[in-house]
């Protein structure tokens, strides 16, 4: 498939500083925002607003398919989630929303439906797509691709730091726990695994500061003169 506008997708596992950075890109850039991992949760929530079972497999493909979302950027690497004019950015991450969510994503027509919705959010001037599986499946003709990541204690410290700054407990250990596991099955899955597309760049963030990845990110849509 051949995109209109051009597209930077940013892969990597979770803590790799892709959401952050992939929101500086897009208000840099000025370019549209796509949080692919966002996507089964706001499913998950437009099925409860409306009133749709979790096992209507029929009726989550329609809400899948015209999901009115948006992704708006922040000045800080921030980003505001907006489903059908709401803002929902904190209410997709309650553990009710992820346990729909993962439901939502074990029905593979929903799943065909998302990949075409996911494929419909380019747009001029072009966008940048945050996700798992962003340069290998959704947007494989990416003009250019970007794999970020980070030891597995960088990508825990990180995520411990976030918890501890919004007031909340964590037990760093578990946390490094957690993402271990959680790599295991992304890169393990035989739909979609976790992995760089073999033109990615690749860029180990352990020691970088935002800063820096941002820097390079930019450098490198220079190069492919997208900036």
């Amino acid at each position: 498939m051949t995109q209109e506008f051009p597209v930077i997708t940013v892969d990597g596992p979770s803590g790799s500083g892709k959401g952050t950075i992939c929101s500086l890109l897009a208000r840099e850039l000025g370019w549209s925002l796509l949080d692919s991992g966002a996507l089964y949760r706001l499913v998950a929530l437009a099925a409860r607003h409306h009133g749709v079972a979790l096992d209507d497999e029929a009726a989550l493909v329609v809400l899948a398919a015209h999901l009115d979302v948006q992704f708006l950027t922040g000045q800080t690497g921030d980003v505001q989630i907006i489903l059908e004019g709401e803002e929902v950015t904190d209410t997709i991450r309650t553990e009710e929303c992820g346990a729909d969510a993962s439901r939502v994503a074990a029905l593979g027509p929903v799943r065909d439906a998302l990949l075409e919705r996911q494929r419909a959010f380019v747009a001029e001037p072009g966008l940048i797509a945050d996700g798992r599986d962003m340069g290998t499946v959704v947007f494989p003709d990416a003009m250019l691709k970007v794999y970020l990541t980070a030891s597995a204690e960088e990508r825990a410290k990180r995520r411990y730091n976030q918890l501890i700054n919004k007031g909340l407990g964590a037990s760093l250990q578990a946390i490094t726990e957690d993402i271990r596991a959680r790599d295991a099955r992304d890169m393990g899955r035989s739909v979609a695994p976790l992995k760089p597309a073999e033109d990615a760049i690749k860029l180990d963030t352990t020691t970088m500061s935002i800063d820096e990845v941002l820097a390079e990110v930019l450098e490198q849509a220079r190069h492919k003169g997208l900036r």
